[in-house]
């Protein structure tokens, strides 16, 4: 067993199962054969009267190794193990600590006892995935704490702690210092007190946990809380099994159901994002020869919402962060914003006091660009003005240390021109926050033409720190996520000037998945915004008098959204729920009258196609054009920063998904009724069309070369 990560040693009369399987301890299949083999040695030793099992490093087993989730289906050994680990004729004791997850929590299942050490997490996610748990979770779980609780878990997806464990009944006892030392103790109190082994397999299901109002009720719960999808559903089913089925009949049926969930779109989906997310700091084509810079303080232009939240990412990270404004109420007024958001979060049990004064000690204001002197991070934040950053980033130049990185957050504006303002091009990059900055993880890190691939590496390692989801952009307008949102954007506010009204167009993509329809979303980020952005960059846009009419409309009759209750919808004093307004589709009315727009009924299926395959669209020219590195990446960007539905992938997923020829399709059959000035396949989309090919067969032969 010595290349095994698992070993087995005596404590006296207590074996001590020990793994090292870094970096999280997954139950791989190297981790399982070395626990058939720790169990066989075991049985052979007569001396042993009990058995504790813990893991090494920073967790116990954190769960199952899903990168063996695409291959041949794993259940089956998952339920020998298991039963072979629960059959032991001595007690057997899990000791945890850190996050057990999954897997992780279900090998405890099987074994008699469970303790862990304060702080230690535990959950069944699966469902978040699109699968349920397959490794005996919906089988075991119901025997020690019954189906309700089981299903509770299941379905909130989120870990909870030693305490909440106890309460339910799955965890056994809190330990104290040394997991080891604390386990093996538990377990020679177990001895001495003659308890015996307790396998949860023994156990019955109490059938009033299970009753029909209960399943009901949790069912009408997972529609609502996973509209479009399955895995909570099958979950629900196979928990209930357990209050009717044998143990073993019942891992059989939690294995059919298992393996059902793993070929669903929905899994494929939500796994192709899990890894997405993970990859997303592997640049194709860039070395960073172990060269990146550190950072270890930021300073921030700008204590606007954009500005001040971003700060609160730095002392939420423990970084000293100085905050900059060009005046003392301007200064005042967003440090005071930012203690506001410390007090929210104290309120809401996310802090403590203590807590919130340490981090609110990390920010220091100021109205000085040389306080920036010494930060290894400048980070612009001000409103969208080529002139305006341009003479910030002068003063940077000017104050900054020499290696320090220079940042814009600027979400559509050319930072090539940025930079060239500076003496030192190669240290400007663009670090694009998404609203609020402390609670969105997406981070576009966009390299300009001359970024050294230091400072790239240095913004990818403060993503880390910051708790973001980094995706690399090259420069051109919009990047990735804004670019993309033009042709979503631009349709939807077509719709209603062709007389769909707001809400059913929202109610559409809504109802699709998306996280909040799109005009819903203009009236949260203030109608003035979009139409300052697009009067700023007119000569971008095509020649047509209708292009995003709607927001021109709404906001020269004084509604900017949210902020003054009246938008695409009206809003009540401190409520933001939406209300119809006949008022705002008046204005859409008249305007479409003015512009000539026939007006139509529109269906909820044209309503989602108009919107989302102009977004895939322009996602392939993205790709195809090298701004964003892979199709995943595009994922990414738009699962994390703008509500597409993790379960169908991403917007370039999804292409694959319903097939490139209906995207195609859909937008010709679009151009013979529009025209071509916005309806145009992309040169990549035709291309792999006409060869029969799909995103990901194109994307895996870049990948190769």
């Amino acid at each position: 067993m010595s290349n095994s990560p698992v070993t087995v040693t005596l404590d006296g009369e207590v074996a001590v199962i020990t793994v090292d399987n870094p970096p999280v301890n997954t139950l791989s299949a190297a981790a399982r054969a070395g626990l058939f083999a720790a169990i066989a040695d075991i049985r052979a030793r007569s001396e042993v009267a009990a058995v504790v099992m813990i893991c090494k490093g920073s967790t116990f087993f954190s769960g199952a190794d899903i990168s063996e989730f695409s291959g041949p289906p794993k259940e089956g050994e998952f339920r020998d193990l298991f039963r072979e680990l629960e059959q032991l004729p001595v007690p057997v004791v899990a000791g945890m600590h850190g996050v057990v997850m999954g897997g992780g929590l279900e090998i405890s299942l099987a074994c008699h006892y469970r303790v862990a050490l304060p702080g230690t997490r535990f959950g069944l996610p699966e469902v978040t995935l699109g699968i349920i748990p397959g490794a005996g979770g919906t089988q075991r779980m119901p025997r020690l704490i019954g189906v309700e609780k089981t299903l509770d878990l299941i379905l909130a997806a989120r870990p909870v702690d030693v305490a909440t464990g106890i309460q339910l009944g799955f965890i056994d006892a809190e330990i104290d210092g040394d997991v080891r030392e604390a386990t093996v103790a538990f377990a020679r109190a177990l001895l001495r007190d003659r308890a015996g082994v307790r396998r949860t397999s023994e156990r019955s299901v109490d059938p009033a946990t299970a009753a029909p109002e209960i399943i009901a009720r949790l069912t009408a719960q997972a529609k609502s809380q996973y509209p479009n999808r399955t895995a909570a559903l099958t979950a629900i089913d196979a928990v209930s099994a357990a209050a009717r089925l044998p143990l073993e009949e019942g891992l059989l049926y939690e294995t059919e159901l298992a393996n059902r969930t793993k070929l669903t779109v929905e899994a494929k989906a939500l796994i192709h994002v899990f890894f997405a997310e993970r990859n997303t700091r592997k640049i194709p084509g860039l070395s960073f020869d172990g060269a990146t810079r550190k950072i270890a303080s930021g300073g921030v232009i700008g204590a606007g919402t954009m500005g001040g939240g971003i700060a609160i990412c730095f002392a939420n990270a423990g970084l000293p962060v100085t905050v900059l404004d060009s005046t003392r109420e301007a200064l005042d007024r967003g440090l005071a914003a930012m203690a506001k958001t410390y007090d929210s979060m104290v309120k809401r049990g996310r802090l403590t006091t203590a807590e919130k004064a340490k981090r609110l000690a990390l920010i220091r204001g100021t109205l000085n660009y040389s306080d920036l002197a010494t930060a290894d991070v400048l980070i612009e934040a001000v409103f969208e003005n080529l002139d305006l950053k341009q003479t910030i980033f002068k003063e940077l130049d000017a104050v900054a240390k020499p290696d320090a990185v220079l940042a814009t957050n600027t979400s559509t504006l050319d930072i090539n021109a940025i930079a060239a303002v500076t003496r030192r091009p190669s240290d400007v990059i663009g670090l694009h926050f998404f609203s609020p900055a402390n609670v969105m993880p997406l981070l576009e890190v966009v390299r300009t033409d001359s970024t050294a691939p230091a400072v790239i590496g240095a913004a990818l390692d403060l993503s880390k720190a910051l708790k973001k989801t980094p995706v690399l952009a090259r420069v051109c307008y919009g990047f990735i996520g804004n670019r993309m949102m033009e042709g979503y954007a631009r349709e939807a506010q077509r719709m209603v000037l062709e007389g769909a009204t707001p809400r059913e167009v929202d109610g559409a993509l809504e109802a699709w998945g998306m996280a909040m329809g799109i005009l819903a979303v203009f009236d949260m980020a203030g109608i003035d915004v979009g139409v300052n952005v697009h009067r700023a960059n007119a000569e971008r846009y095509p020649p047509d008098p209708s292009y995003y009419q709607a927001d021109i409309a709404l906001h020269a009759a004084g509604r900017l959204g949210q902020k003054n209750g009246r938008g695409y919808y009206k809003y009540l004093p401190g409520d933001r729920t939406r209300h119809d307004d006949p008022e705002a589709i008046d204005i859409l009315k008249a305007t479409a009258l003015r512009l000539n727009i026939p007006q139509s009924a529109h269906a909820a299926g044209e309503i989602v196609e108009r919107c989302v395959y102009p977004l895939i669209n322009e996602g392939m020219r993205i790709l195809e054009e090298g701004v964003a590195a892979r199709a995943s990446d595009v994922d990414v960007v738009w699962c994390a920063g703008y509500g597409f539905p993790r379960y169908r992938g991403g917007p370039l997923f999804h292409a694959d998904n319903i097939g490139l020829k209906t995207v195609y399709d859909a937008i010709l059959k679009y151009r013979d009724r529009f025209g071509s000035m916005h309806w145009q396949p992309a040169p990549l989309l035709a291309r792999l069309v006409s060869e029969g090919r799909t995103l990901g067969e194109w994307q895996a032969e870049r990948n190769l070369r």
